[in-house]
């Protein structure tokens, strides 16, 4: 079965279910290859189809060791490998994800087709921004990303009570006022020096945005683990920094001074390792 001569159902989950078999059947299932994985995880050796590995995972589920491992390479491909293996992490998870749906939908007197599309679109926001790979049990964080979507849905329809004209509705209706906001000090970092601009923007997605550190480090050109401290030295300048008030304060010249001296240590740092590793990467080539 082709992709392309596939009739799509209407329903998100049934529509993902018939990706997922497009993709994992017959002359060339996508399928994951185990012997990458240390040998104390106890997964079966070699290719394996997804469905197949799918259904080990199931009959295994204490299988906590080899379950992290499998779902830490299904995040990362799916962040970094294109949208098959985001319909292969989505299909490997289909059978929590349709349980969720059955559950939330027992009782709701809309379309039960709404609950599994929040379900579904929960699970992917958190697959392509949020769940931490470094983290135990990203799976369970995957999936709990999908049931609050849906419960939160569920909710809304409970709560929702309507009425024949709103601006007629006696009682308090506070406005949400955009105020406070975390990045507005997070520029003014930027301007003293305390972060630098090349890192404002990936600071703000991961520690604002919460979105993971994966696809933004291949972006930046780094390692995961490299963007990981990078970002926790930025912690600890900016919690010094509100500490002393120079974020929330005007910062003194001497401040300002010493601020901008650090910046540029910093860039001459960075600078030199990038021309290291340019040098070692035209070596190898050469050598190659």
């Amino acid at each position: 079965m082709s992709v392309s001569d596939t009739i799509w159902p209407a329903a998100p989950l049934d529509a993902v279910d018939v990706a997922f078999a497009a993709l994992t059947s017959d002359p060339a299932p996508l399928s994951l290859d185990l012997d990458m994985f240390g040998p104390d995880d106890g997964l079966p050796r070699g290719f394996v189809a997804l469905p197949a590995l799918r259904d080990w995972l199931l009959a295994n589920p204490r299988a906590y060791t080899a379950r992290d491992a499998v779902w830490r390479e299904l995040i990362r491909r799916a962040r970094l490998d294109g949208p098959q293996w985001v319909i292969a992490a989505v299909g490997t998870a289909m059978p929590a994800l349709r349980r969720y749906a059955r559950r939330l939908s027992n009782g709701y007197s809309g379309d039960p087709d709404d609950i599994g599309a929040e379900i579904l679109a929960g699970f992917l926001a958190a697959l392509r921004d949020h769940v931490d790979v470094a983290r135990r049990a990203p799976y369970a964080s995957l999936c709990r990303a999908g049931w609050r979507a849906g419960h939160a849905l569920r909710q809304q329809a409970s709560e929702f009570v309507p009425v024949e004209d709103v601006e007629r509705v006696t009682g308090p209706r506070t406005p949400q006022v955009p105020y406070g906001h975390p990045d507005v000090l997070v520029r003014r970092a930027v301007r003293l020096g305390i972060l630098d601009a090349d890192d404002e923007q990936p600071y703000i997605d991961v520690r604002l945005g919460r979105r993971a550190m994966d696809p933004i480090a291949a972006r930046m050109g780094i390692s995961t683990d490299a963007l990981r401290m990078r970002l926790g030295r930025i912690d600890t300048r900016l919690a010094e920094a509100l500490a002393n008030g120079m974020l929330t304060g005007a910062a003194s010249p001497q401040a300002a001074e010493a601020l901008a001296a650090q910046a540029e240590r910093r860039a001459s740092l960075r600078a030199a390792s990038r021309r290291r590793l340019s040098t070692t990467t035209a070596t190898s080539t050469a050598v190659a």
